[in-house]
């Protein structure tokens, strides 16, 4: 039968790795993290769970995947999710979205709260911090950005606000300068990102399935950006959904550059290139905020 044949032939690969395999990975990773995968993902799949089966031992797939779901400790679940989530990003990437954000929070009564929800290893995050104090002249604003992202490996790494020099090469010298501390010695090529942005950031675990999140709102904007493109439809629209008890009325959400929220949530309406706000007739609904959970935070 197809499902039980290996998609190599098993001199090609150093474990066996089926096409009921893949179709087990993808139904667990769906049902964990709302990841749908698809076809095409077959090579790489293999390529980042092989690792896994080298650290615990294992010596197939099927094994793997049956312990995984037999005994599996959480430990092991956040390795095999941690291995199956992309996190492409880089400083100011999609950079149209930051001169709107300067705009939307000059003025504004502070504080000023975010949440970006997809914060991969940092980049983003500190770039809106980044965009907080120059829109609001100063290295210290009354701003509050929540970081959150599924993946513990890529949090740790946005915790600690270190990477490669050449991560800078795309930003203007004035701007390095002024967020971030080159290394010497054996930190010779790297660079830290400022203690002052460091502080505006709170980095958080939290998948956007979970049936409750430990954070509160209400924020002046939400980034979601290059997150739903991993999500069917229907995850989509009940993500959306809950967000908007969690915007101030005159709130923004962004999005990335291949996503399109208008075909799955009449909650929004459009206000620029990827860049959505509330649209007052349909969220008339709202849901009331979620009571504060400051030890959360």
């Amino acid at each position: 039968m197809n499902s039980v044949r290996p998609i190599k032939s098993d001199a090609a690969k150093e474990f066996e790795f089926t096409a009921r395999d893949f179709d087990r990975v993808r139904d667990l990773i769906y049902k964990r993290a709302g990841i749908a995968l698809a076809e095409s993902k077959q090579e790489m799949v293999y390529s980042r769970l092989a690792r896994r089966l080298r650290a615990t031992g294992i010596r197939s797939f099927q094994a793997y995947l049956d312990a995984l779901e037999n005994k599996g400790d959480d430990s092991e679940w956040e390795a095999f999710t941690n291995a199956l989530t992309t996190n492409l990003t880089s400083f100011f990437r999609e950079a149209h979205h930051f001169p709107i954000l300067a705009d939307h929070v000059r003025g504004r009564k502070e504080p000023i709260s975010i949440w970006c929800c997809a914060s991969s290893t940092g980049e983003e995050p500190y770039s809106i911090a980044m965009t907080l104090c120059e829109a609001l002249g100063t290295m210290a604003p009354q701003a509050h950005i929540i970081a959150t992202d599924i993946d513990t490996n890529v949090l740790n790494t946005a915790s600690a606000g270190i990477y490669a020099l050449d991560r800078l090469d795309k930003m203007e010298p004035d701007r390095a300068r002024r967020f971030f501390l080159k290394g010497k010695g054996q930190q010779d090529g790297l660079v830290r990102v400022r203690s002052e942005l460091r502080e505006m950031v709170t980095f958080k675990q939290l998948n956007l399935l979970a049936d409750s999140w430990p954070i509160s709102g209400q924020f002046d904007a939400i980034f979601c950006r290059n997150v739903m493109i991993y999500f069917d439809k229907p995850t989509q629209s009940k993500i959306l959904s809950r967000f908007v008890p969690l915007m101030k009325p005159d709130a923004l959400l962004f999005a990335g550059h291949s996503e399109n929220f208008l075909y799955v949530s009449d909650a929004f309406k459009l206000r620029g290139k990827t860049v959505y706000e509330l649209d007052p007739h349909r969220a008339a609904g709202r849901q009331t905020p979620p009571r504060r959970l400051e030890k959360e935070l």
